[in-house]
């Protein structure tokens, strides 16, 4: 089969399409024909060499979440069957014609989605889903911040939490993006490179935080909490230690907590890929939630993908085609 591989670490030049052994399958297992994968920033961090992924895993293909045709189902997959259009989240191998993967990451492509648009779904929800309505334990009239509205994960946390009666307010690098944010459900977007998130939000508060920056976000996002708030980290872009005041933490009786999924169980990712098709799906169906793709590229372009990606300018999700 063909795969984009790593050639060595560095930037998004050492990405090249090369001739790769087609993956096996064994008996829970089934083997996906790749239509389509998304691109995530963890994808860069392991290009750079800063990310191994989990033991077993390719280490020179990246790429976790993908939408394509079932081609082989091992003896064990019940409930799909070869030719069945799925998309499914991974632990890596996804930038590749064909890839193999437990048949309890699977989910069925939703009616009227693309394969681009169902490939830009599992890793965004399955986190959204895991760290904010999970962890964070939203609930409906609460208050959501999500830093990075217009990251992929953000404009998926936006509408999912919208569609379920949260107030939604989102951080944005320029006025461009934070209005694209409102137009995807959320209340009120603050450009963070003009404007001062914890003193906009002194007043009002939030109930759930979802926090990719960490870095000095920490104490800002402890100031701004209300009682009994809930801080959610998932990724430390600028900087992964910092100062933390307990005292305040103890005073509001807030809850810090964090997750990452590539290297969680398989029994897990089971079960939230099933709570994703229950609870996710059917708002897709009803026209509540809905991909959003910034731009597509055939697999064979795909460091220029990583390069759009590294640009930041991008609101939605960058794809990879066959």
């Amino acid at each position: 089969m063909e795969a984009i591989v790593i050639t060595k670490s560095g930037g998004p030049e050492v990405l090249q399409l090369k001739e790769y052994p087609t993956p096996q399958i064994s008996a829970d297992r089934v083997l996906i024909e790749v239509k389509a994968a998304g691109i995530n920033r963890l994808d860069v961090f392991q290009r750079e060499g800063n990310y191994p992924p989990p033991p077993g895993v390719p280490a020179d293909i990246l790429g976790v979440e993908v939408a394509g045709i079932i081609a082989e189902c091992g003896p064990d997959v019940s409930g799909f069957k070869v030719g069945d259009p799925v998309c499914a989240l991974l632990e890596g191998g996804g930038y590749a014609e064909f890839v193999s993967v437990r048949e309890g990451q699977c989910l069925p492509v939703p009616d009227g989605l693309s394969f681009a648009e169902a490939a830009s779904l599992p890793e965004t929800v399955c986190t959204v889903w895991s760290n904010i309505f999970q962890r964070g334990k939203l609930q409906p009239g609460e208050t959501l911040l999500i830093h990075g509205g217009n990251s992929g994960i953000g404009i998926t946390g936006i509408q999912i939490a919208h569609a379920l009666d949260s107030k939604v307010i989102v951080t944005a690098g320029s006025e461009e993006k934070g209005k694209i944010c409102l137009e995807l459900g959320a209340d009120l977007f603050i450009n963070y490179k003009t404007q001062d998130f914890e003193k906009e939000l002194q007043d009002e508060g939030a109930d759930v935080i979802l926090d990719m920056i960490g870095g000095d976000y920490l104490a800002k996002n402890i100031s701004i909490l209300k009682p009994e708030g809930r801080l959610v980290h998932i990724n430390a872009v600028d900087g992964s230690r910092t100062n933390l005041d307990i005292t305040k933490v103890m005073q509001k009786r807030l809850t810090i907590t964090g997750s990452t999924l590539r290297s969680r169980e398989y029994e897990f990712k089971r079960q939230l890929t099933g709570q994703v098709r229950d609870h996710v799906w059917p708002l897709i169906a009803a026209k509540k939630f809905r991909p959003v793709i910034f731009k597509t590229f055939p697999f064979s372009e795909a460091s220029e993908a990583h390069r759009l990606l590294e640009g930041g300018t991008h609101t939605g999700k960058i794809i990879l085609v066959r």
